[in-house]
């Protein structure tokens, strides 16, 4: 149980880890927080810095979801049949951590890329299916908010479909849920028909509100 509980509070804390101000900050660039749309995340870096920094922030994100799930599925003793459910309370902290983040004053990311790190230890093919949807639907509208939207929204079908236990179902819908829920603005500028497209090197500030973070 100690060990549960010492895994769980570093689950958080991985997930606090802001991969993208880190990754800025060593390639030399601008502090995401103040630059494109102001966010962290993946997409925002990608836009600022690169194919590089993105993809170096998206491997991050993805690593503070599988990290700490991988050492809670493999290294969690003596809970019979607990284990399953403390593996994903693990799986939701770092999420967690990710979206509130105790390094940057509880304002982090969408939690879309840490979600996939999640879903790529308890259910590999889910997620395996996930991703090949997201590219899909990127490729068809080129606006990573809405591949995200897309992938977020049929995760807990695909975990369900797969045989998965019944828990692990729950949590891809709390997944799910959460990054619905951070999209909110996305939602809003997709129904106005003002989402921008996902392009490198655009150093532009966006308009007062606006986000495309999906990280």
């Amino acid at each position: 149980m100690y060990y549960f509980l010492i895994l769980l509070a570093a689950a958080y804390l991985i997930g606090s880890i802001p991969f993208g101000l880190v990754v800025a900050r060593l390639m030399g660039g601008p502090d995401p927080r103040e630059s494109g749309s102001r966010n962290i995340g993946a997409a925002n870096v990608y836009r600022l810095l690169g194919r590089n920094a993105g993809a170096f922030t998206l491997f991050g994100d993805i690593m503070k979801g599988t990290v700490p799930v991988f050492l809670a599925r493999c290294g969690l003793p003596g809970l019979d049949g607990w284990h399953e459910a403390a593996v994903a309370a693990v799986g939701l902290a770092a999420v967690c951590g990710h979206i509130w983040p105790l390094y940057l004053r509880f304002s982090g990311g969408k939690a879309v890329a840490t979600s996939f790190g999640v879903l790529l230890v308890i259910s590999p093919l889910a997620a395996a299916t996930l991703a090949g949807l997201y590219g899909l639907a990127f490729k068809r509208w080129r606006t990573s908010s809405v591949a995200s939207l897309i992938a977020a929204w049929m995760a807990p079908l695909a975990v369900g479909l797969l045989g998965n236990p019944k828990v692990y179902l729950l949590l891809s819908g709390i997944l799910s849920g959460l990054i619905l829920w951070r999209h909110q603005e996305n939602i809003i500028r997709l129904c106005r028909g003002e989402e921008p497209e996902l392009a490198a090197g655009e150093l532009r500030s966006p308009p007062p509100g606006t986000s495309e973070q999906d990280g």
